[in-house]
């Protein structure tokens, strides 16, 4: 099997044409100069949580921001670094393949070869297996070749393997020294870069020359901070699902006798649902935060669809589209405690054909109501992370199953007078991320391979490549790196067989913020999205012309760059040091006390543990 890693691929006309795109650069990464300005010490975004973080992460917590500098920019202090040792450099996808992968060891490769043709790049084959068994293929162009701007993992392959054991921690370590590594580059999500920090942690506290730096790449947005806008892949899979997901409201509306139930990827959060939404305008969303937030039961949601056919059929329409996130099962309070009694009953050993009999009573009674197809599903063993294989639970089929059985009742009390109601379910779960990366993936992730190289080359140690301002061009985008232990949390309630875990700090996944602009603006669209039937087709993924440039809609309506605030902040407070020095006038000097005073009280009570209760964890 390695040696169909890294092979020329066949490529179609539009592939070439796809390999020959060469993407931008913004202008700080341009040239062979690296110049870096480090900021000050960062801390956690839950001050509650900063003392436990401080302690497992003694060598890396509190590290600075870091900001790379165009050429033109005068900053005192910067660091310029003109000489650039060869450098051996290994890199490692972790997790499930995303759009865009590829161009992140393009990016790396170009950058470290720019700097220093003598550096050498290595891909661990097989994932983080390949990394503990030292398996590696040097990069080169002649490798890239036909991989570049292309879709998938297979120039290297992938596992969804951790890194978190002492064993494998070990083996990591080992093999970065047997390879004289100057540096490890782990590519994933929310999973691979807290093994990133740990790595990173362990490696420091052993004095290792390694020094450990992540990148945020997956599916599923939901690695998604103050520092980390997007996620690589993202924007890729939703333009792929949101043509698919149009394609079935044209088909609904000329057919007009349909409701498709359409669950699609992204785990635990329902970012892919809530931005497919808002490009493709379906019927209606379920969003498992919403459902969590509201405590909403499989009674409360199977009505809420059925309240909307029946509101539709009032207006004789008797067809629509309806999406589900995966997540959305363990979302139901109810099912979720359902599953963690399922899963600890799994974990003591017991077989599933006995479950039944073993749960409590109202679980056993909730169990029992279930269509078999569900419970088959929801016996299967948990994910390495304690939560359910929700790409297996059939989810969208379950709701269509009881959205019908409701709708007949109805039908037979005389309270719903409409067409009979049928379904069709799907589940977009693999057509897209095996896609052709978007040309914003494409050139997010060459950029961020880029940014890699400018971390090691200020010697830096457990920072994820960060950019910011992504909603602007490719010029105007700002490049950093962020300490990944800035980022963590610590979850302080139980999860089953999970809650070992209580008290670890880790990145958690960011889940769609009910009080965010993405969110508003679904809200204020919802009741037209729902009878109106303002379907939107965005049609296939677009290189050029119309439609190549456009970028997520959750991108596009937050107000982020919290990197250039950082920036900002920092202007400001150096012109108030330059304006308030010793010999400027009283007047001047009790202004800025009264004013300083101010914000420093309004700062303290916003930045207190209470005022943070409510962060998600």
């Amino acid at each position: 099997m390695d040696a169909d890693y890294g092979i020329a691929r066949e490529l179609s006309d539009l592939q070439k044409l796809r390999s020959h795109y060469q993407p931008e650069l913004p202008p700080c990464l341009q040239g062979t100069t690296v110049r870096v300005e480090l900021g000050d010490a960062t801390t956690a975004a839950d001050p509650s949580g900063a003392h436990v973080i401080s302690r497992s992460f003694p060598h890396t917590y509190g590290q600075p921001l870091a900001h790379f500098l165009r050429a033109t920019a005068k900053v005192t202090g910067a660091q310029i670094i003109t000489e650039h040792p060869a450098k051996r450099v290994g890199v490692v996808f972790c997790g499930r393949q995303s759009p865009g992968g590829h161009n992140v060891i393009w990016g790396i490769h170009d950058a470290l070869k720019i700097h220093n043709p003598n550096s050498t790049l290595l891909g661990f084959l097989g994932g983080s297996e390949g990394l503990f068994a030292q398996k590696t293929l040097e990069i080169t162009n002649d490798v890239l070749a036909t991989y570049k701007n292309q879709g998938g993992y297979d120039i290297l392959g992938r596992t969804k393997d951790q890194i978190r054991t002492t064993e494998q921690v070990n083996a990591a370590m080992a093999a970065c020294k047997s390879l004289k590594l100057d540096a490890l580059i782990i590519i994933g999500g929310v999973t691979s870069n807290t093994d990133a920090a740990q790595l990173a942690e362990t490696f420091a506290e052993a004095k290792c020359q390694t020094k450990v730096v992540g990148v945020p790449v997956t599916l599923n947005g939901d690695l998604k901070n103050q520092f980390v806008e997007a996620n690589v892949g993202f924007d890729t899979i939703c333009k792929v699902n949101s043509q698919l997901i149009s394609n079935m409201c044209t088909d609904a509306l000329s057919a007009e006798k349909y409701y498709y139930f359409i669950r699609l990827m992204g785990r635990k959060a329902s970012h892919v649902a809530l931005e497919c939404t808002l490009q493709s305008h379906p019927n209606m969303v379920i969003l498992g935060e919403e459902v969590a937030a509201s405590k909403l039961t499989l009674f409360d949601i199977t009505h809420k669809i059925c309240d909307a056919v029946q509101a539709r059929a009032e207006q004789d329409k008797n067809h629509g589209v309806i999406l589900l996130p995966e997540g959305l099962i363990e979302s139901i309070p109810e099912v979720y405690a359902l599953l963690q009694e399922i899963h600890g009953l799994l974990t003591q050993g017991v077989s599933a054909d006995k479950i039944s009999s073993q749960l409590s009573p109202w679980a056993s009674a909730l169990f029992e109501f279930l269509p078999p197809f569900i419970k088959k599903q929801l016996l299967l063993h948990p994910e390495s992370d304690d939560s359910a294989q929700l790409s297996q639970i059939e989810t969208e089929k379950l709701l269509a199953h009881l959205v019908e059985n409701e709708m007949n009742k109805r039908v037979k009390e005389g309270t719903y007078k409409g067409k009979k109601f049928n379904a069709i379910c799907h589940f977009f779960g693999y057509q897209a991320r095996g896609s052709l990366p978007s040309k914003f993936d494409c050139d997010y992730a060459y950029v961020l391979g880029h940014v890699c190289y400018h971390i090691l080359a200020a010697g830096l140690n457990g920072y994820m490549a960060t950019l910011t301002n992504l909603k602007n061009p490719v010029n105007k985008w700002r490049c950093g790196a962020a300490p990944i232990t800035a980022m963590m949390t610590v979850k302080r309630y139980g999860r089953g067989p999970g809650k070992a875990s209580i008290g670890k700090p880790a990145l958690h996944p960011a889940t769609v913020d009910l009080k965010g602009k993405a969110y508003e603006l679904l809200s204020q669209n919802a009741s037209k999205f729902l009878l109106d039937d303002v379907y939107r087709n965005p049609g296939p993924l677009q290189f050029d012309g119309p439609g190549a440039d456009a970028k997520a809609v959750t991108l596009c309506v937050e107000d982020q760059d919290y990197m250039g605030r950082i920036k900002k902040l920092q202007e400001y407070l150096d012109k108030v040091r330059t304006i308030v020095k010793p010999g400027c006038s009283q007047d001047v000097l009790k202004a800025a006390l009264s004013a300083m005073s101010s914000v420093t009280d309004i700062l303290s009570v916003m930045a207190s543990p209470s005022s943070n209760a409510n962060t998600p964890f």
